[in-house]
């Protein structure tokens, strides 16, 4: 019974669906609602709004299998991953909520109804966890289901604070919190450690399986503890674990999802030990990648990008260890979509993204190893001594993506050593930035907290009377606003649509009887909106009547901005494939923004189609037509959600034609033909494998085509001909200045012979061998090598260094023959000279490059050459 983790999930919904709780879809890896998380940790992620009162739902109980995250910022274990039992980067978790609906009693009785009535798992291989001082848990526990008192463990403040408990949960150091219980399960006596609280606790016998949070207090600045007027309940169980239980082994890297990744991982890179440790880190670090692209998430240098990166190069790293000479990982995303089920919907409608994702990112890394490996080998090249500094070991990690282990393979071929101390008190260093960067002491009571509900009314209408109901001035709630002041103003009901879905607040006025207070945007506080803005005239009061009238010239150059995105969204899928998705919004007045998910630059000749596409959807006019529906008949027809928005179990749908079909919260023309004219104004990348389009509509895009006109007329102008001939004038210019360009070459080739003619005899013999510095003047620093190429050919057998000194600028370069590298390096020939001219540089034995900042030192470091040569040579 149970023994798939797809049927363990699919039977924790299920219940809890059976006891009146939502079932609610997992939610983004990339917080939507939260700047003080960098991935998804845990299933209350979602419904922080609604536990803080800022949101509500249509739904008092919910539940969910959550994907998480936790390799990076203040939740990191990817160092764990792969060496113990439990450590993952990507997890489940499964939850059930209460927003102000049922508190301990029904959540303790759930969670052991599902437990050993559902699982079916012995009472007396479980035991309970309470907070010391939750007498009411306890009496739950003992006296209504029947857990024996000896079988209940108090944990009080053992974290050093009042309050600091592994018993005791709280969202920060501010904020919602309250006690929590948590069940265990007895893996046996024959795995070491003891229960909780025990000097043994950290052993594996006794696994933490279900945790209950009790939401009762809201915690303040100064610690003070404030009842919350509606207790909640947050639970959490990892499914890893409770599927390790059900299968009946101890390591979750022994159940079937990461069984069968690491079967087709040694399938794949050819190997046969099942046991080894970096296929556990392969299997689970395909799930964290896979589901982060899916989610948006991209490689890159910063930000969650580099987490990402970091996951994905420590996986490659694990894979050539393993042998393996090509690239293996994106070959992973078929078996885990299969292994996952249901949860891996969202992940198989991405699949061709994220596996040209991940193989693109894996090649580059196989560049990147190749050009560490030459840095590396500069650096030791320059070493004096036998031991590597750990900050050059972290600068190849942190900088150039170059594994610490592997510059320690390299060092030990040519018996050096890492400074591994240095290195990790680099890495703490880094990690002490990247945590104070992160935000995490946000005081959650700091923003702006509105209980009242506004009616939004402006979908048919742009003006109307409504009452006040709160006024926010410096942040304050006050009951009289004077003119002068900015203020935040909440009516009942209103016109003004507040910023979402990437369409941007409305702008107007609020006006009454010598009243005029000028809204300048128009926000969402929860079920309130706020009119933002600076009252011009007269005195506004909560309980009186105001007339809201949105700017019409406004709202309806936003409404063709925001409409055509849904066309371009389908227009994209069409034209560049299903992958595509949307990724971010942003619409006003002046133009819109749309960004998607796409792994390449998308062609002209794609981007042509796209917005003929577009403009033949405008040209057949179709009515918009805006319908509301239960969220399941909507995904049934089709209807595509937006990237990082949440709704309801009611949604709106908005479809134009048989064309776009989307949920859409927005306002919108009446028909596409109001738009007039879609014209794409740029095209790029704004990370990898996101795109960015800019265009413009209406009237802005007929200006936009106007001013395109006067250029192509002032491009014509100047190459004296008309706009029709401009591309063949244009192309007969580029044709001549290549010729200049190839005769100039020339020119310069043979000064460069005939400069070196010159310079040859001027070489000196040092032990046998020819050496010639010189300073040259008039010569460009781009024939710098071509001249010390035919030098050497010159001398045949010896070592030329050449200098330019510009303006506030050095140039260098070192040339040594093949037969004197033995003795004289031109690499650390050039950087010997480079140091004193106030610069750095390097390259290959035989030729090397640099730059300096301080010409005026140019002759005294040239001076100095021929000492440092005589020193080697005899």
């Amino acid at each position: 019974m149970y023994q798939t983790t797809a049927a363990l999930r699919s039977a924790f919904l299920e219940f809890f669906r059976r006891n009146s709780h939502q079932v609610v879809d997992s939610s983004s890896l990339v917080p939507g609602n939260d700047p003080t998380l960098l991935f998804t940790n845990a299933g209350m992620n979602q419904f922080k709004d609604v536990f803080l009162g800022e949101d509500k739902r249509d739904y008092t109980r919910a539940t969910t299998s959550q994907r998480c995250v936790r390799a990076g910022g203040k939740h990191n274990d990817l160092d764990n991953v792969g060496y113990t039992a439990r450590h993952h980067t990507f997890f489940e978790m499964l939850g059930n909520f209460s927003f102000g609906d049922y508190f301990k009693q029904e959540a303790i009785r759930f969670a052991w109804t599902f437990l050993t009535e559902e699982l079916k798992l012995p009472k007396n291989r479980l035991c309970v966890t309470i907070y010391e001082t939750d007498d009411e848990a306890y009496d739950i526990w003992t006296k209504e289901i029947g857990v024996p008192a000896e079988n209940l463990i108090r944990i009080g403040d053992n974290k050093g604070a009042a309050y600091a408990s592994d018993n005791f949960w709280q969202m920060g150091d501010t904020g919602p919190c309250g006690p929590c219980t948590e069940i265990f399960y007895d893996h046996g006596d024959h795995i070491w450690g003891g229960r909780p609280g025990t000097p043994e606790e950290d052993g594996d016998r006794f696994i933490e399986i279900w945790n209950i949070v009790f939401m009762q207090y809201n915690r303040q600045a100064d610690g003070t503890m404030e009842p919350l007027p509606k207790p909640s309940v947050d639970t959490g169980m990892g499914i890893e674990r409770i599927a390790a239980i059900m299968q009946g082994v101890h390591s979750n890297y022994e159940i079937d999802i990461f069984q069968a990744l690491i079967k087709k991982a040694a399938e794949i890179v050819g190997v046969t030990d099942l046991e080894n440790k970096s296929l556990r880190v392969i299997a689970d670090h395909i799930r964290s990648c896979a589901f982060l692209i899916a989610d948006g998430v991209m490689p890159s240098n910063e930000g969650r990008g580099y987490v990402l990166r970091r996951i994905i190069r420590r996986a490659v790293r694990h894979g050539n260890k393993l042998g393996a000479t090509e690239s293996f990982f994106y070959k992973l995303v078929p078996t885990l979509i299969d292994v996952m089920g249901d949860a891996a919907n969202g992940l198989k409608a991405t699949q061709a993204i994220v596996e040209k994702s991940l193989k693109a990112e894996e090649e580059q890394f196989a560049r990147t190893l190749e050009r560490g490996l030459g840095i590396l080998d500069g650096a030791l090249n320059a070493l004096n001594g036998e031991v590597l500094d750990g900050e050059t070991a972290f600068k190849l990690y942190d900088t150039y993506g170059f594994p610490v282990d592997l510059t320690a393979d390299v060092c030990r071929e040519r018996n050096i050593t890492v400074d591994e101390a240095g290195f990790e008190a680099a890495m703490a260093e880094q990690r002490s930035r990247a945590q104070a960067a992160g935000q995490f002491d946000t005081d959650y009571n700091d923003s702006l907290k509105i209980d009242a509900q506004t009616d939004f009314c402006g979908y048919s209408d742009l003006n109307g009377e409504a009452k006040v109901v709160a006024i926010y001035c410096n942040g304050e709630a006050v009951n009289e606003l004077s003119a002068g002041n900015d203020a935040v103003v909440v009516l009942d009901s209103t016109p003004f649509y507040g910023e979402s879905g990437g369409q941007c607040g409305d702008k107007g006025l609020l006006a009454g009887t010598e009243i005029e207070f000028i809204v300048n945007d128009t926000q969402k506080y929860g079920q309130a909106v706020g009119h933002i803005g600076n009252l011009k005239v007269g005195a506004i009061k909560v309980g009186q009547s105001l007339t809201a009238a949105v700017d019409k010239k406004l709202r309806h150059r936003t409404e063709l901005n925001h409409s055509v995105t849904h066309l371009l969204h389908a227009a994209l899928r069409q034209v560049l494939g299903t992958h595509v998705s949307q990724k971010g919004s942003l619409v006003d007045p002046e133009r819109l923004r749309f960004d998607f998910s796409h792994f390449e630059a998308v062609k002209p000749s794609e981007l042509k189609a796209v917005e003929e596409l577009v403009n033949t959807q405008i040209r057949r006019n179709h009515e918009l037509k805006a319908q509301v529906m239960d969220i399941e008949q909507a995904k049934e027809q089709g209807a595509m959600a937006l990237f990082g928005e949440k709704y309801d179990s009611q949604v709106r749908v908005v479809t134009m034609g048989d064309f776009s079909i989307e949920l859409c919260g927005g306002t919108h023309v009446g028909r596409t033909g109001d738009i007039g004219l879609f014209k794409i104004t740029s095209e790029g990348g704004i990370a990898a494998g996101i795109r960015r389009i800019e265009a413009v509509t209406g009237a802005a895009a007929m200006s936009y085509v106007s001013e395109q006109q006067a250029l192509l007329e002032q491009a014509a102008s100047l190459l004296k001909g008309d706009s029709a001939s401009v591309v063949t004038k244009l192309k007969a210019q580029l044709d001549k200045a290549k010729q200049l360009e190839k005769e100039l070459s020339q020119l310069k080739d043979k000064l460069a012979a005939a400069t070196s003619a010159d310079l040859a005899g001027d070489a000196q013999e040092i032990a046998g061998v020819k050496v010639l510095v010189k300073k040259l003047e008039g010569v460009d620093a781009g024939a710098l090598r071509g001249l010390q190429d035919e030098l050497k050919q010159k001398l045949g057998s010896g070592i030329v260094v050449l200098g330019i000194a510009g303006d506030a600028k050095v140039n260098l370069i070192a040339g040594v023959t093949k037969d004197l590298t033995g003795s004289v390096k031109a690499g650390e020939l050039v950087a010997m000279i480079a140091t004193q001219v106030g610069g750095k540089g390097g390259g290959r034995p035989d030729m090397a490059q640099a730059g300096g900042s301080e010409p005026e030192k140019l002759d005294s470091a040239l001076n100095s050459v021929i000492p440092w040569v005589t020193e080697r040579l005899s």
